[in-house]
């Protein structure tokens, strides 16, 4: 038991060596923000309406309700600090670390190739991206149920009780329901049987009684195994039915990627996966599909794998882990293999967490067993240690590469230059900066790579319409909306809605409000579409429409920059209607949710500072918000240092405010604002004769 102890406590130790950096990590632009943080059910916390949600949901493409369960639970107990949601990932890793040994040494026996084991799937590279990835946490969740159906197997093959096989059957289930990959549970049990087991071998009658007699009898036990399971197989079938009707839209097309490729890519990618369980290097989150076959590298993955596979069987007798663990892999990965596609990527380090198990099993007996003989086996004790610190300590490297958005897409870059989906993560952090030429660039080379992609030619189409390109912007949204044909109806919308946002900056406003309507058909509750719609009713002078708009934006519950800008919108149509009271309310929980957005910092200054009754002015909170969002700006404003002087006017210091506004006067008519030159001129006579400046 102290050896046991002393084994879990050593796997532990490594496994928070590896992956405890995490916890100091953020959220990344993948996924997380469609998973955790964007998602009004998750940050709304644990609720009884999440949960229903959470049972009746489809987002993402995805039905695993636990899953959603714990991302709720730790949005309610860590709220947006990521290290929190990572610390999760790490402890259920831990766990189903730990119970894989004790798992496999309770089968087999086997107490250090049982550790080995665990060690490698404790640590190897491939699993990082299950571990440090917060969107990733089906991963880690259904590892852990995974390994306590299998242990639950374990005891009802001992114990034989109802109650044995109904525990295992709801362990089975909350597997599902984390993470629908777990489909070939039953097949894995039926290997297990096999070996370690042995449930055919010590069932079978003697051997002097023929070998006519004992090949029946097998067969017989096999099918009741087989009937064994079905009650799991109804589950698994269950969860199919689920899964198809969640990833509907997220099932790659046919005309992308044809069947025949998807075959050709399943044979390479099972070989793919080998390779890297042995040489782990190159690891990215996102795997180019191939824009042409290898056939070459397809066929020498079909002759291995076939000839793999013949030795397994060959071998079935002296080497049983062999079959339990080779099929054990190829059963575990064919739901992910690719021959239903979704989503565009060749491979996934993600898909290994699980399968890979079964080449560890095998590799590991095998050596085990081949050095029974070997004079010097201290070699094979210091070769197993040897192996774990370099996996370690290559893992470690690899976790280094998520500790934020913009270090993981570099690193995906420098390994493959051409990845469309890194130039389109990039595009997305360049364009949330500012850094519109940046963003355009790396949308560029993702639509160079895919140009049939809708999601990259709508990205550059943005970063066009941020440049005032609105017309070459124009032809992209048209070409996402072409290209997207069997897109879901939000993604077309969104579409259609940056058509209008073109034809807005271009002054056509009654044909943007067309587009905005035609969009909000596809998608009516998509908050941006609402707000943008609210933009073009506010230019078209219909206030109360477009309040209307921006109200139904904020419905969604969804804080985030996105939420801030709407109130800030909606804080403007208010105080156009002279509601300024209402207005500065929305002013206030802009700044709350987001509080740099200057924008929001200078209005609700200036109405501080100017507005025409004197129980809503505040002067000394105008100049100290009007300071900040002058000082957050470079200092060289003249719209911001316009506010700031009225803002010192308000609060009586008025030599400061003929100073700022003299500055603000010298910016404005460099920059050739005329309606801002003459304001300060009329202002400036009002403050040298020390009166501050009210609206009427």
């Amino acid at each position: 038991m102290v050896t046991i102890a002393s084994i879990c406590l050593f796997l532990a130790t490594i496994t928070w060596l590896v992956f405890g950096r995490t916890l100091r990590y953020d959220f990344v632009n993948y996924d997380d923000p469609v998973y955790v943080y964007d998602n009004p059910e998750v940050t709304g916390g644990l609720t009884a309406h999440g949960v229903i949600w959470a049972f009746t949901s489809g987002h993402a493409n995805n039905w695993h309700p636990l899953t959603w369960l714990t991302h709720m639970l730790d949005y309610q107990v860590y709220g947006r600090n990521a290290g929190g949601h990572h610390f999760t990932n790490v402890l259920l890793h831990t766990i189903a670390v730990l119970l894989l040994f004790l798992l496999f040494t309770q089968m087999t026996g086997a107490l250090w190739r049982s550790a080995f084991v665990a060690a490698l799937f404790a640590i190897h590279p491939l699993h990082v991206e299950s571990v440090a990835w917060i969107a990733e946490r089906k991963d880690v969740l259904s590892g852990v149920f995974f390994m306590l159906t299998l242990g639950a197997y374990v005891r009802f093959v001992r114990r034989r009780t109802p109650g044995c096989y109904a525990t295992m059957w709801i362990l089975f289930a909350c597997g599902l329901m984390s993470k629908p990959m777990l489909v070939t549970v039953p097949f894995v049990l039926l290997l297990l049987d096999y070996w370690p087991l042995g449930r055919l071998t010590n069932s079978s009658p003697p051997r002097a009684k023929g070998k006519q007699v004992h090949q029946r009898t097998n067969f017989s036990l096999i099918n009741q195994l087989i009937l064994e399971k079905v009650p799991l197989l109804a589950l698994s079938s269950a969860s199919c039915a689920a899964t198809f009707l969640a990833q509907g839209h997220a099932i790659s097309s046919i005309a992308r990627l044809p069947f025949w490729w998807r075959l050709n890519n399943a044979f390479l990618s099972y070989l793919v996966y080998v390779g890297q369980m042995m040489w782990p290097s190159g690891l990215a989150p996102f795997y180019s599909y191939p824009q042409t076959l290898p056939y070459r590298e397809v066929a020498i993955s079909i002759l291995l794998l076939i000839a793999i596979t013949t030795a397994a069987i060959i071998l079935r007798q002296k080497h049983p882990y062999v079959v339990t663990g080779w099929f054990w892999y190829l059963g575990m990965l064919f739901p992910v293999i690719g021959i239903v596609q979704v989503g565009s990527q060749a491979h996934a380090d993600r898909y290994t967490y699980l399968p890979q198990i079964g080449l560890y099993v095998a590799l590991t007996w095998t050596v085990a067993n081949l050095a029974k003989a070997w004079r010097h086996r201290w070699i094979l004790g210091g070769a197993a240690t040897a192996v774990v610190a370099w996996l370690s300590w290559t893992a470690l490297t690899q976790a280094a590469y998520w500790r934020d958005s913009e270090s993981l897409w570099q690193h995906t870059l420098a390994v493959a230059p051409d990845n469309e989906v890194a130039h389109n993560q990039l595009g997305n952090l360049a364009l949330e900066r500012g850094l519109i030429d940046e963003a355009a660039d790396h949308y560029q080379k993702a639509v160079t790579v895919w140009p049939n992609d809708p999601t990259f030619q709508a990205n550059l189409g943005k970063a066009l319409l941020r440049k005032g390109l609105a017309d070459e912007a124009i032809l992209h949204f048209q070409k996402a909306i072409e290209s997207g044909s069997g897109q879901p109806n939000a993604e077309r919308a969104q579409a259609q809605s940056n058509i209008g946002n073109a034809l807005l900056q271009k002054g056509l406003v009654d044909e943007a409000i067309v587009q905005f309507q035609q969009a909000l058909q596809l998608a009516p509750g998509d908050r941006i579409i609402h707000n943008d719609f609210g933009n073009a009713l506010l230019q078209k002078g219909l206030m109360d429409e477009a309040i209307a708009q921006f109200q139904a934006a904020l419905n969604s519950g969804i804080e985030d920059v996105n939420t801030a800008h709407i109130h800030y919108n909606l804080g403007n149509t208010l105080r156009r209607k002279n509601l300024v009271v209402e207005a500065i309310a929305h002013y206030r929980v802009a700044l709350k949710i987001e509080p740099r957005l200057l924008a929001a910092q200078n209005q609700l200054a200036w109405v501080l500072a100017t507005c025409s009754d004197a129980s809503v002015r505040n002067g000394f909170e105008s100049v100290e918000l009007a300071r900040q969002a002058n000082e957050l700006s470079g200092g060289r404003n003249p719209v911001f240092l316009h506010t700031l002087a009225a803002a010192y006017s308000e609060s009586g210091n008025f030599t400061d405010a003929v100073e700022t506004a003299a500055r603000a006067l010298e910016l404005a008519a460099t920059e050739n604002n005329h309606p801002l030159v003459e304001a300060l001129q009329n202002e400036l006579v009002l403050y040298r004769a020390g009166s501050p400046y009210h609206e009427r």
